[in-house]
């Protein structure tokens, strides 16, 4: 294995370790802002495998937790989700590269939906069952 390969690899799993920690705050706010982090090293790590849906659609989901973890009021609202949903929808039919493109494409706007819930309970299944790393 090459050396450049070792650290994208790493970034991947900084990435899983800092969504794993989000779930220890018992409020979704901070669960939002340290997930924020863990899908900016989420970007990196796709970008760098070359897998530019992943890439872009964890962007998506790093400005979701940007909106649910601030208290910007419409960032908050379902228009927002229908936003991020629509973004995602776009980004997979912008970056198609085969039919496993659609897998974080709907594993993110299951997260996001579940997300805009703002249900505790509904945010931890989706993130944990549906959009887990």
């Amino acid at each position: 294995m090459s050396t450049q390969y070792i650290l994208v690899q790493i970034i991947g799993f900084i990435g899983t370790g800092l969504f794993f920690i989000s779930y220890q705050f018992k409020n979704n706010k901070n669960l939002f802002r340290v997930q924020l982090f863990s899908y900016l090293f989420y970007t990196v790590h796709f970008i760098l495998l070359g897998a530019v849906t992943g890439g872009i659609s964890y962007m998506i989901n790093a400005f979701r937790s940007l909106c649910l973890g601030s208290n910007w009021k419409f960032g908050q609202k379902k228009a927002m989700c229908v936003i991020l949903c629509v973004a995602q929808i776009l980004t997979l039919y912008f970056t198609w590269s085969g039919w496993l493109s659609i897998l974080p494409v709907v594993a993110n706007i299951a997260a996001t939906i579940g997300g805009y819930t703002h249900n505790a309970r509904k945010v931890r299944i989706a993130g944990m069952f549906i959009n887990s790393p």
